[in-house]
């Protein structure tokens, strides 16, 4: 069975970043989210970015994407969780930044000092954190989260009306500044969906009974990256991009990357551990999920779940060798998957393997990932494990 055909591809794909002997890598361009950054920055026209890096960047490296972004116009950053933004800021990332992802117990007095501004979502949220800022002598630069119908973080209906009471109380007595309110979509891939008009219209409502208990926050921010290239009546004062500023399209359906004027960041790419001849009719990996249907010539990849290479790319995830695709030969496994080279494949060794990267020098791409395996592009760099090495690339070098 002949499982190839000829890339595409008006570019040449870049040299390979990393050192002889390293068996799989990531490599990322920061030059692309700098760019990225700025073409998201130009659609949001007077609304402030915040660069969402959470997750370790989507998988790009946390740090690294942070300084990227800010060099492409990025006056925000934006993390979930408290552990991220104190990394960041260890490390000397400066400028406003945001958590909002925590439980009872958590050190909120570590981001008071850290000066990074915090989410809050419900009443012991808040209680909790003027009780830590008071001890410090600090008043806390506050972000109030709606709810207005994603069903997930945020103080929903009479919560809200709580909320607000409470946090206009605390700002008369000097014990937070509310800076932000803000809330999520649950339709923003969808344009079109009536719930998008919805949620604005809540948020809006939300914003006006905040104003009449006394609280006028300085940023109104709900769109994320969808909103953001597809819906410029929710970009208010800030928009927050994530997927968006590595590159990747959150609305395949309606453009790919190019079409929105952004270029992919992250290429994953390995060296073949093994190639050998294979007989007509040989099961290949666990289960023999896949069967040769001829003699024929196999590649071992040194990748697998462990790296965050998805299980479920078993048949099906597409990769780039030379000008041939290739797809997945049987199942990844936990460290390794295998190639159908085919009966004449010149390959040897340590020649190397795009798993996924750019669309415009014809490599497959992490959408072409996530459409093979039933997720989406968020999902496929993302999960990307640590113990990938990640080399960067800036302005070509």
């Amino acid at each position: 069975m002949d499982v190839t055909h000829q890339a595409g591809g008006s570019e040449r794909p870049p040299a390979a970043l990393a050192p002889a002997g390293v068996p799989g890598w990531a490599e990322i361009d920061l030059t692309a989210i700098t760019d990225n950054v700025r073409e998201l920055k130009r659609r949001a026209g007077s609304a402030e970015v915040m660069a969402v890096v959470k997750a370790d960047g989507y998988g790009h490296g946390a740090l690294p994407s942070a300084r990227a972004a800010q060099a492409g116009g990025a006056t925000w950053l934006g993390v979930a969780q408290l552990d991220e933004a104190l990394m960041l800021r260890g490390a000397g990332v400066g400028g406003p930044m945001l958590t909002w992802l925590y439980v009872p117990g958590c050190d909120l007095g570590a981001a008071v000092l850290a000066d990074i501004d915090i989410a809050v979502s419900a009443p012991w949220a808040l209680t909790d954190l003027v009780t830590a800022a008071g001890r410090l002598g600090r008043t806390p630069r506050v972000h109030l989260k709606v709810d207005t119908g994603l069903g997930r973080n945020g103080a929903f209906g009479v919560e809200w009306s709580a909320l607000v009471n409470a946090s206009a109380a605390a700002v008369a007595e000097g014990a937070i500044d509310v800076v932000g309110v803000w809330s999520h979509f649950a339709y923003a891939d969808a344009p079109d969906h009536p719930t998008v008009r919805a949620q604005q219209e809540c948020f809006e409502d939300a914003v006006r009974e905040l104003e009449r208990a006394g609280v006028h926050p300085q940023l109104r921010h709900l769109a994320n990256s969808a909103a953001t290239l597809t819906n410029p009546s929710a970009h208010y004062d800030l928009v927050r991009p994530g997927v968006a500023i590595y590159g990747l399209s959150p609305v395949p359906q309606l453009g790919s990357s190019a079409d929105f004027g952004l270029r992919e960041a992250m290429r994953v790419r390995a060296r073949l551990a093994q190639v050998k001849t294979l007989p007509e009719g040989q099961g290949i990996s666990y289960g023999h999920a896949y069967v040769t249907d001829r003699e024929t010539r196999v590649g071992l990849v040194p990748l697998g779940y462990a790296d965050g290479i998805p299980r479920s790319a078993s048949n099906a995830g597409p990769c780039l060798m030379g000008e041939r695709r290739l797809t997945v030969a049987g199942r990844v496994c936990m460290d390794q998957f295998v190639l159908d080279l085919g009966p004449h494949s010149p390959a040897l060794a340590g020649d190397v393997v795009t798993l996924w990267g750019s669309a415009a020098v014809g490599e497959p791409t992490a959408q072409d990932w996530a459409h093979a395996t039933g997720t989406i592009d968020y999902e496929i760099v993302t999960r990307i494990a640590t113990r990938l090495p990640h080399y960067y690339r800036t302005g070509g070098a």
